[in-house]
């Protein structure tokens, strides 16, 4: 036998094998996705209104030393229609929420304000998702929290519960 160590091989895989699942099962697993655009400045866009009767939306509206929410929604969206509530109970606690409709038609923008109430205070139309890929958005619905400078300060991503709205009250006041 020329190469004794090839007897060993088979024994130091599995041994790494093995490591790497007790490592796996050790180290706690993180589900929060981190946004590499928090703590920057929001990009600048101009859009123009999601649908008639509402305000159109630019990132020069959000840097008005106020923060607020800005939410990332479309029509077609079933949990986007689940949040509603939310954002009304938001709106009413006096948080101000701007919307970004993603790949939505004048139209089923109306609609979907008319069915599910309209807590924004402005709306922008982003048909071809190039302000939703430039804020690192995956998918919708998604909320930022906006500083008052226009600075991206948090990131949340699905529809918002009624046992998110205190965070995201907290996380407006801290932004203050």
């Amino acid at each position: 036998m020329k190469r004794p160590w090839l007897l060993w091989a088979p024994l130091v895989v599995m041994a790494c094998i093995g490591g790497l699942a007790i490592y796996g099962l050790a180290v706690p697993k993180d589900n929060q996705v981190h946004s590499a655009m928090i703590g920057r400045k929001l990009p600048a866009f101009a859009l123009p209104a999601a649908t008639q009767g509402v305000l159109p939306l630019s990132s020069k509206d959000m840097a008005d030393g106020k923060p607020r929410l800005l939410n990332i929604f479309a029509s077609w969206c079933i949990p986007c229609k689940a949040e509603s509530p939310q954002l009304e109970a938001l709106k009413a606690a006096g948080v101000e929420i701007d919307g970004i409709a993603i790949r939505d038609r004048p139209e089923d923008v109306a609609a979907f304000l008319n069915e599910f109430g309209n807590p924004y205070r402005r709306i922008g139309s982003d048909s071809e998702m190039a302000v939703q890929l430039r804020l690192g958005s995956s998918g919708v619905p998604e909320t930022y929290v906006i500083g008052a400078d226009g600075m991206i300060l948090f990131q949340f991503i699905g529809d918002i519960r009624a046992e998110n709205v205190p965070m995201l009250i907290e996380k407006l006041k801290v932004a203050e």
